[in-house]
């Protein structure tokens, strides 16, 4: 199968670990980082995300999207509620949270969806993760150089990084992300790329 970029994770240990490995791959499917990704329309099949404090770490609950700005079961434009006044959104400066897959049972399959009308370029998510964070580029200042030169500015490039829920070490009621000596970590991700 062509166009798709394949993420095999695999870790061992002689101790017991805590392994949540991902990816911080930015995309943006203009193919033009002086493009805003406010106009990329994403859909999560995800009823919950986790609410984070004003340092971006989970508070230990999950929250409904129902009636949130993190409510993407329909497909919609990330800049569609980015300015709402929500509080999840100023501790996060936009999205940068995680969402929690639904129906989730350790198998590969369609997760999400990020659709670029302009170009007609359409990527879709497969993993076995239980969750993904949804980030926006909300730090980036231009600091960073990518690819011909340009610097990666405000909002130009959008994160699905498929994990475990983050901090799970601290928060026994998150399903464990301990690895035990006798034990292999493996995931897959697949980013999938095509045109509609």
């Amino acid at each position: 199968m062509e166009n798709l970029l394949i993420i095999d994770y695999q870790a061992t240990t002689d101790k017991k670990t805590h392994v949540n490995l991902t990816n911080h791959s930015y995309f943006n499917l203009t193919a033009d980082f002086n493009n805003k990704i406010l106009d990329h329309e994403i859909w999560l099949n995800a009823d919950k995300y986790l609410p984070i404090d004003s340092t971006a770490i989970p508070f230990g609950k999950l929250e409904t999207v129902s009636d949130t700005p993190f409510d993407f079961k329909t497909p919609k434009k990330i800049g569609e509620n980015i300015l709402d006044d929500n509080q999840q959104l100023k501790n996060g400066i936009g999205y940068d949270h995680c969402m929690i897959f639904n129906d989730h049972d350790g198998e590969v399959k369609l997760q999400a969806t990020v659709y670029e009308e302009g170009s007609g370029r359409l990527m879709e998510v497969f993993t076995d993760q239980p969750a993904a964070q949804l980030y926006v580029g909300n730090y980036l200042d231009g600091t960073y150089i990518g690819k011909g030169n340009l610097p990666y500015q405000h909002r130009t490039g959008l994160c699905l990084e498929t994990e475990h829920y983050p901090d799970s070490p601290n928060q026994p009621q998150f399903p464990s992300t301990l690895l035990e000596p006798c034990e292999t970590y493996s995931t897959t991700t697949i980013y999938k790329f095509s045109t509609k």
